[in-house]
């Protein structure tokens, strides 16, 4: 496998101290819901899910969930696999999993190249990354998760002819990404018009980042490559 960055791709996990019941939930149901990466993958990635779904969504990075969760309401039949290392975000959307008896979605609390690493080779139908944190000073840009390596990882996962999907409000993030992926061999963008990177995709329910960037006059951009 390809090196891994020796560093986090990420920064703090934890926040504000979770609620009494939100810790019991991650005591006593996040281990049912949660890759167990010390095991080897099934073959088959619908053998994860207790729903009977038919194709493999990955999102790297699901943040406060929106997104996550309403893919997996809205596609029963698609199991969702969603990483999240930041405990207060991992908490809300394992809340959300057991109340709403959500059977397609499984999580992971930590390095998304661990996952990445963990999945068989194009076992994955769709994977997104959105609005990721874009380490902003350049001295940290070698701690951005789009790299060579990553997207190796992400085109290993990848079934050919599949799709993944970048979403970022700064624009030297989706500049680099650009750049990465164009000079990836197994990745093309797909964009033949202007409106094809300005326009979420079909489904969008919206993210607290890009409403916050909204806010901030900031616009989003929405890249799509696929695996060749």
């Amino acid at each position: 496998m390809t090196d891994r960055y020796e560093g986090s791709f990420f920064g703090r996990r934890k926040g504000k101290p979770l609620s009494p019941r939100r810790e019991a939930l991650m005591e006593n149901d996040l281990p049912a819901l949660a890759l167990d990466l010390g095991r080897p993958a099934p073959g088959d990635l619908r053998e994860l899910f207790g729903a009977d779904v038919h194709d493999i969504c990955l999102e790297v990075g699901f943040g406060g969930g929106e997104h996550l969760l309403h893919r997996a309401r809205t596609n029963p039949s698609t199991g969702f696999i969603g990483v999240e290392p930041f405990v207060g975000s991992l908490a809300k959307a394992v809340a959300a999993v057991v109340d709403e008896g959500l059977e397609n979605v499984r999580l992971y609390g930590d390095d998304a190249v661990d996952v990445l690493d963990w999945l068989p080779e194009a076992s994955v139908d769709l994977a997104y990354q959105l609005y990721p944190d874009p380490w902003p000073k350049k001295r940290h840009w070698k701690r951005r998760f789009i790299n060579e390596q990553n997207l190796t990882r992400y085109a290993r996962a990848l079934r050919p002819g599949c799709e993944f999907r970048f979403a970022s409000d700064i624009d030297t993030y989706v500049d680099w990404t650009l750049r990465h992926c164009r000079d990836h061999p197994a990745f093309e963008w797909t964009a033949e018009t202007a409106g094809d990177w300005k326009t979420p995709w079909d489904g969008w329910p919206g993210t607290r980042y890009e409403a916050k960037a909204i806010r901030e006059g900031r616009v989003g951009r929405y890249l799509t490559f696929r695996r060749v």
